[in-house]
């Protein structure tokens, strides 16, 4: 029973340090797109991508795809 406890907390503590790691690489990442200026033309991209997406758009050939 306890051991069961006691695996489930080191299984706790590593995903917390997991999840603490992705975090950091997050902002460090997002730090160096904004340092070279282009973080807010990637966003302006997915905006565009977003609104697109699962719109019946006609092609050449006149037929409406999703």
């Amino acid at each position: 029973m306890r051991e069961r406890e006691r695996e489930r907390e080191r299984e706790r503590e590593r995903e917390r340090e997991r999840e603490k790691k992705r975090r950091e690489r997050k902002g460090k990442r997002k730090r160096e797109v904004d340092r070279k200026g282009e973080r807010d033309d990637k966003r302006r991209k997915k905006r565009k991508g977003r609104r697109k997406r699962g719109v019946d758009r006609k092609g050449k050939r006149g037929e409406g795809e999703k």
